[in-house]
């Protein structure tokens, strides 16, 4: 994977608001922030997306981004959270390396994530289940 401006910010090669860092993760403010509070959670590792992970990191971006909520919300006060993570540019990743966005959310804030609902029915929702069924 190629430099992003993700790992030049891991690298200190650029500044950024530091929130919290661990072995396999590092977080910092958003500059774009969308409401107060808003913070990305970035994989160390330079993978370009969740599908690449592997399950130690996955795992420790979920764990991060719980104690980041956690820490939003006192902090901030929002009335929810919403976690994002997107996968490539059609999955509305624009940075590609592997990150989760900590959204703090409140009524009328101006943020949208809608899609057009369908419903195939139980027939066609089983036959799309297998297909993807997932064992150990």
């Amino acid at each position: 994977m190629n430099q992003t401006v993700f790992s030049r910010i891991i690298n200190g090669e650029l500044p950024c608001a530091k929130v919290y860092e661990d072995g396999h993760v590092f977080a910092f403010m958003d500059a774009g922030q969308v409401n107060p509070g808003h913070v990305l959670v970035v994989s160390k590792k330079p993978f370009e997306t969740l599908l690449d992970a592997d399950e130690e990191t996955a795992a420790a971006l979920m764990r991060a981004a719980r104690k980041i909520a956690l820490a939003v919300q006192d902090a901030f006060g929002p009335e929810g959270i919403t976690i994002l993570q997107a996968n490539r540019p059609q999955g509305w990743q624009t940075v590609p390396h592997l990150h989760l966005h900590v959204l703090p959310r409140h009524a009328g804030d101006g943020v949208g994530l809608v899609w057009p609902r369908k419903e195939p029915g139980l027939e066609q929702l089983q036959t799309l289940a297998a297909k993807i069924k997932v064992t150990d």
